[in-house]
């Protein structure tokens, strides 16, 4: 507590002056004006993170992400895919915790406005009483001030008309002079009695400026330090969601760190394997060779069919019938 500032800095010279009051009433406003304002950043912001939990939940379980991986990459994914879901899972359930902070904030405003109301209709009570008796006590010196001048005159006609007026005259001055006489000492009995209540009612008044002093005074320094913890709630509750995003991403690269390359390009040729012998090689077939038809290209009939010597080369067998030669054949019509 800063102890009594308020009610020690916050005065006027002029007793009909509120510019000590209404700084402090404006500044409490301003106050109050902050809170809704942080209140309405809480809600923006749980708005902001729901909307951004939901879609993130919608992309980790509508999206595919590498759905035909296998083995251990395959379950660093669903890990992955999982630990999404959970960080989408908290957003939304920070968001929850935000717009709770903001209902905290709206009630505690609501709270000191409440209780602010109670003094400033003390005080508009206090300023209304002050302005009313310092009216009629300025209409009480004006008339007294007037008897005054009255009474004056009045002896001042005595005076003059000692010589010059006749007895009826001067009887007539002496009654008026005793008569202002009267309404003097009247006005100035009813002067001082508005003076004196002028001064109860200012000290009244006072008194109910000073507590009013106090009770603001502790005000603002409950809100200033309400809304410094809450501000210092709302970022920890941001760092917190940081760390338990990196908990939830290390369970990621944990995963990912039992990811093996070995292992998953073994696990795909032990589920895909097609056979480990490749075709054999083309081989020249000799379109008049017996065995020309005995085997599709590509294809093997045995063992040794695809590994067989290399064709002979043709001799000048006239008799052989496997064989003819050139000049059996004539490339001319005859």
């Amino acid at each position: 507590m800063t102890g009594s500032l308020f009610k020690a800095n916050f005065w006027s010279t002029d007793i009909l002056s509120t510019v000590g009051y209404d700084s402090i009433i404006q500044h409490l406003n301003n106050g109050r004006k902050n809170c809704k304002e942080f209140e309405d950043f809480l809600k923006e912001r749980a708005a902001i993170e729901e909307k951004y939990g939901k879609d993130l939940l919608n992309l980790s379980r509508k999206k595919p992400c590498g759905q035909s991986e296998i083995n251990t990459l395959k379950r660093a994914l669903e890990v992955f895919k999982q630990q999404v879901d959970n960080v989408a899972q908290c957003h939304i359930q920070l968001a929850q915790t935000l717009r709770e902070e903001a209902r905290k904030m709206e009630e505690f405003r609501e709270k000191q406005k409440l209780q602010r109301k109670k003094t400033e209709t003390i005080m508009d009570a206090a300023h209304k009483q002050r302005n009313s008796q310092f009216k009629k006590t300025m209409d009480a010196k004006k008339t007294y001030e007037q008897k005054c001048r009255d009474k004056d005159e009045a002896e001042q006609a005595v005076h003059r008309s000692a010589t010059v007026a006749n007895q009826r005259q001067q009887e007539k001055l002496f009654v008026k002079l005793a008569t202002s006489k009267t309404a003097v000492e009247d006005s100035d009995k009813a002067y001082m009695l508005h003076i004196n209540m002028l001064e109860k009612v200012r000290e009244d008044w006072q008194s109910e400026h000073v507590k009013a002093c106090e009770v603001f005074e502790a005000q603002e320094c409950e809100r200033i330090n309400f809304f410094r913890n809450a501000l210092w709630l709302h970022v920890n509750q941001l760092s917190q969601q940081c760390v338990t995003n990196d908990e939830m991403y290390e369970q990621v690269r944990k995963s990912l760190e039992m990811c093996s390359i070995e292992k998953d390009i073994q696990y795909f040729v032990n589920q895909r394997k097609t056979g480990q012998t490749p075709p054999a090689p083309i081989m020249y077939e000799n379109f008049y060779s017996p065995q020309r038809n005995a085997a599709p290209p590509g294809k093997t009939t045995g063992p040794n069919v695809a590994r067989r010597g290399p064709l002979p080369v043709p001799k000048h067998l006239p008799d052989d019938p496997d064989y003819s030669l050139v000049e059996d054949y004539s490339l001319l019509y005859q």
